[in-house]
């Protein structure tokens, strides 16, 4: 009766590890288009979490099974101990039965040396190695990420009947279809420490009195919002006679021609979206929603819905130090960096902030407040060599003024072109500026182009308002 009891024990712990196995087995949830770093945050989290948990269960098993083979091996012990009593010579036990002979040699019948009785070393570690083998595979209830918008999806598989406990094979255990895709939409960017809570950014905006020979006046723009979405990824400043030489997306408001073929002669003859008649033309990277399945197709990572923004401010201001003068028709400005997250931050200039909180910015992307809403805040250089309309770098023509407000030797201070770019974007990490690939959307290569079509009326204006102290 006891080795029966082993043998039933042994099948107990069998089927207890089948039906463990069986319900591991589950569907493969779909997969979504987005990159959403957040969302991408959050999946992260639950799958340590999950690791964790399927940790503890293995060590659970594990202590089940083990307690399972010591009880197993305890009742053999016993078994063997009480079998061996019973088989034990009755003429070594009964001192006057000593000269009696062997009963027929019964005593052996039972021996532990016979195979047929002897317990099979490899039974109790059966049950054990079948549940590792599904730990492996097991992670069932683990969120699938992301994938690069460029992979297709897959079809969900289920594992076909079988007579023995095989688990389906769950995405992270096969090559490329969990944690490779969740690697490929975490390389395009933007990462959680990329974003920082407005709250968190101490206060560090100075501002620069004005001397009494400086200039405090402003001249605004009003060239409306991109409503009518002209949009390339075009830079006929940098990249002249390139389709996609940007390869992201611009916004452009003012000169309604603009393109990667635009011309002086183009851009003169063209109509504008601007008051006044001013011609220029005004463009900076769009910013993307990322948790919206949109452009999912596109080269170059460029993942989300375009946001518009919901106000644009193209200011332009005076010096600190000295009046201003009019900047040549058809010069074209530049200010930050596009490939900043490479080249190092000696040119780059971005500038994030929150509507209520703009005296402080961080060239992170800023988290709002409930109520506030996000800016970018973009100051172009503003004392020129008085000469050149463009350099070979498209910097050095036009430089930018030191601490004090003074421009350097040789150059002369022009108006100054700050735009400011006001959006409603997600509460949480989860928006990003188009880039190129190589910069993963990294908030520093913020950047903005301008080249100025006012006709030379117009400039004399917003200067002649900028060095009387007036707003225009």
């Amino acid at each position: 009766m006891k080795r029966a009891f082993v043998t039933m024990s042994a099948l107990a712990l069998a089927a207890s590890t089948l039906t463990a196995i069986t319900f591991t087995v589950s569907t493969v949830p779909a997969f979504g288009d987005h990159c959403d770093p957040a969302e991408q945050s959050q999946t992260q989290a639950q799958r340590q979490q999950n690791q964790d948990q399927q940790g503890q269960d293995q060590n659970q098993q594990n202590q089940q099974n083990q307690q399972g083979q010591d009880q197993n091996q305890d009742q053999q012990g016993q078994d063997q101990q009480g079998q061996d009593q019973q088989n034990q010579d009755p003429a070594a036990q009964d001192p006057a039965a000593q000269d009696l002979p062997p009963a027929g040699g019964a005593v052996n019948q039972a021996s532990p040396a016979d195979p047929a009785e002897t317990p099979s070393p490899e039974t109790p570690e059966s049950p054990e190695a079948t549940p590792t083998q599904a730990s492996e595979d097991e992670p069932a209830n683990e969120s699938l990420s992301r994938r690069r918008p460029t992979q297709p999806s897959r079809t969900p598989t289920q594992a076909p009947p079988s007579a023995t406990p095989t688990a389906t094979p769950t995405p992270s255990a096969t090559p490329g279809h969990d944690e490779g895709e969740e690697a490929e939409c975490a390389d395009l960017g933007p990462f959680a420490e990329d974003f920082v809570d407005i709250r968190q950014v101490q206060r560090n905006v100075q501002t620069v009195r004005t001397q009494r020979s400086g200039s405090s006046g402003t001249f605004t723009s009003r060239c409306g919002r991109n409503e009518n979405r002209h949009n390339n990824p075009d830079n006929f400043i940098v990249a002249p006679g390139v389709s996609n030489g940007a390869h992201h997306l611009h916004d452009y408001v003012g000169n309604l021609s603009t393109d990667g073929f635009s011309t002086d002669q183009s851009l003169a003859a063209a109509g504008t979206t601007c008051a006044a008649g001013d011609r220029s033309t005004y463009f900076w990277p769009v910013l993307r929603d990322r948790t919206t399945d949109a452009n999912v197709d596109d080269a170059d990572g460029n993942v989300g819905t375009v946001l518009t923004p919901r106000q644009v401010s193209l200011q332009f201001r005076g010096n600190p130090v000295s009046k201003v003068t009019a900047m040549p028709r058809f010069i074209r400005i530049i200010t930050g960096d596009a490939k900043a997250a490479t080249n190092g931050g000696a040119n780059g200039r971005a500038q994030w902030s929150c509507t209520g909180f703009t005296n402080r910015v961080t060239t992170k992307y800023t988290l709002c407040p409930r109520g506030s809403q996000l800016l970018r805040i973009l100051e172009f250089p503003s004392c020129w060599d008085g000469q050149n309309t463009d350099s070979a770098n498209h910097r050095t023509h036009v430089l930018f003024p030191d601490a004090r407000g003074a421009c350097p030797s040789g150059t002369k201070a022009i108006p100054q072109l700050q735009m400011t770019l006001t959006y409603a974007t997600p509460r949480t990490a989860s928006f990003a500026v188009d880039a190129f690939p190589e910069q993963l959307h990294n908030p520093v290569t913020d950047h903005g182009d301008f080249a100025n079509v006012m006709s030379n009326q117009l400039m004399r204006t917003a200067v002649d308002c900028i060095n009387r102290g007036r707003r225009c």
